[in-house]
């Protein structure tokens, strides 16, 4: 069976807007401003500590123990506000509908927490278009070990030996080539333009041209 699995945060979908609010909620109740804006999207898409550590860097640095300290604050800060800003790149829920129709098989792997990454998808309204959603603590690993992407698949009701990751970074890269399956980077996130020194299988610029693509890949 055929499947396409789908890495989330800027991928499927924008989050750096309320991932960055979170990160700056952080900031504000230690007493300063906020130290992110909308041009560290890419680091917000690399996660809360990434975005922890370009914040504090930006007001003299702090210790990987006061980043922990900080990670359980940015995660609640954005569980009460994780959709606000978030919207579904262009072109992404009519692809994956696509897909399903021609009896493709989908899901997600994300490394975002399974209880976030669930929230969010069900907030969108989409999460009913996917077989399966495996998060970073879905299982004792997360990606680029490819067991996460392993199990997407099967969860999805699908078979590794002719599945596909779509991706937005060299993790998601790194991941389909740990689990010896295609990769497809999209070139439109924010670190979309050093996508193609990666080296993927393909490139994806607009997610119309997806289903012909998997199609072509998964022969």
């Amino acid at each position: 069976m055929r499947t396409v699995i789908f890495d989330l945060d800027g991928t499927l979908a924008d989050t750096s807007g309320d991932l960055l609010a979170a990160a700056n909620a952080c900031f504000i109740g230690l007493g300063h401003g906020p130290q992110l804006g909308p041009q560290d999207a890419g680091t917000a898409l690399r996660g809360g500590r990434a975005m922890l550590r370009l914040g504090f860097s930006r007001l003299g640095g702090a210790t990987e123990a006061e980043i922990d300290i900080q990670y359980p604050v940015l995660l609640q800060a954005y569980a009460k506000n994780i959709d606000t800003h978030t919207v579904m790149y262009p072109g992404a829920i009519e692809a994956v509908k696509t897909l399903n129709s021609q009896g493709v098989k989908v899901g997600i792997c994300t490394n975002k927490p399974e209880g976030l990454a669930e929230t969010l998808m069900q907030n969108l309204g989409v999460r009913d278009l996917f077989g399966s959603l495996i998060g970073a603590d879905t299982l004792p690993v997360r990606k680029p070990d490819p067991a996460p992407f392993h199990e997407a698949v099967a969860r999805a009701g699908g078979d590794s030996r002719r599945a596909l990751l779509v991706g937005d970074s060299d993790t998601d890269h790194s991941t389909a080539r740990a689990a010896g399956v295609p990769s497809v980077l999209v070139t439109f996130g924010p670190a979309g333009g050093d996508m193609a020194a990666l080296q993927p299988d393909a490139l994806l610029s607009d997610f119309a041209d997806l289903p012909d693509l998997a199609a072509h890949l998964l022969t």
